[in-house]
């Protein structure tokens, strides 16, 4: 059972990392405005292909190397972008472009994200011939269109919510310690990159985030839906888009479901991280923002790994 604790804070927020392209580069940014499906921002648009398929990494690591930028007052809340607004992409041998945060008025049907399919705006013919010049392959750029589309979360695990591009849920968090712990591991220390977090804590014991079942940042209620299981884009070099073996040969040594869960249903998965959900995101009011620095009040945890969601 979960269990309450006390009022002292258990860690605080080191770096706020917000994805705008599923699978390009992040943005390390001090403050993020929040909402139901994520920072704003996280993972609004999406490269597919031309029969509406997400590229991600997986397929596609070369995305890795994708610079996106955006204004640094799109971090601000309540702003909003003007006509002069643009996200601006860099990478390897390309010029660079800038795509509108105007919305657009064309929209691509059957775009398609794991089980979820539904329309999405369009970006148009100079982001798609940028993609597709890039990837070697026909590409389009599209942003999920929230006036008409919804994307549940898994219902068993947090009914009611909902994301845009996101793997699974709306933010992922992942401790300073539990990176150390696993460099400590590995033969040549990694990045945080290369696991693609939205909230980065640090104080806590690693692995301490695996625990917390709900959560509090700032005045924010966050609720630990599940751990976060990970595919092959850890493995992948952020900083070149190649691929190899680590850290999921050494996580599978410690961080697999039947050394961390052995009471459970083996799935054959390793967890690395907390996903979370917003749990008072319906509450009215302004200042809906995370900032550098907030600490996380821990208020009801798990006794171990083994009882928590995965």
């Amino acid at each position: 059972m979960a269990q309450a604790l006390s009022s002292k804070p258990t860690a605080r927020i080191s770096s706020i990392f917000i994805y705008p392209i599923k699978s390009c580069r992040g943005i390390s940014v001090s403050q993020a405005p929040i909402t139901p499906t994520g920072c704003r921002w996280d993972r609004q648009w999406l490269v597919v292909n031309n029969k509406g398929r997400a590229y991600t990494q997986r397929v596609e690591p070369k995305l890795a190397l994708v610079e996106v930028e955006l204004p640094n007052e799109a971090f601000s809340e309540g702003w909003e972008p003007a006509n002069s607004s643009y996200m601006v992409l860099k990478a390897p041998g390309m010029n660079v472009l800038k795509v509108s945060l105007s919305k657009p008025r064309q929209t691509t049907d059957g775009v398609s994200v794991w089980e979820w399919s539904g329309s999405a705006l369009d970006e148009g013919d100079e982001a798609s011939q940028w993609f597709s010049n890039y990837l070697g392959k026909p590409s389009r750029l599209v942003r999920f269109n929230t006036a008409s589309e919804t994307r549940p979360v898994e219902p068993g695990y947090a009914p009611g919510h909902s994301v845009m591009f996101s793997d699974m849920y709306p933010y992922m968090l992942l401790s300073q310690g539990s990176m150390d712990a696993l460099n400590k591991l590995l033969r040549e220390p990694i990045p945080v990159n290369r696991f693609r977090p939205n909230i980065l804590v640090d104080g806590c014991e690693s692995f301490a985030e695996d625990l917390w079942a709900e959560i509090k940042i700032n005045k924010f209620i966050f609720q630990g839906v599940k751990l976060c299981s990970r595919c092959k884009v850890p493995t992948i070099n952020q900083e070149s888009g190649i691929a190899g073996s680590e850290p999921n040969e050494t996580l599978k040594k410690f961080r697999s479901d039947n050394v961390l869960r052995p009471t459970q249903k083996q799935r054959g998965k390793i967890y690395f991280g907390q996903n979370l959900v917003w749990k008072d995101s319906l509450t009215e009011g302004k200042g809906k923002i995370i900032k550098v620095g907030d600490p996380i009040y821990v208020l009801r945890k798990v006794s171990s790994a083994d009882e928590a969601a995965a």
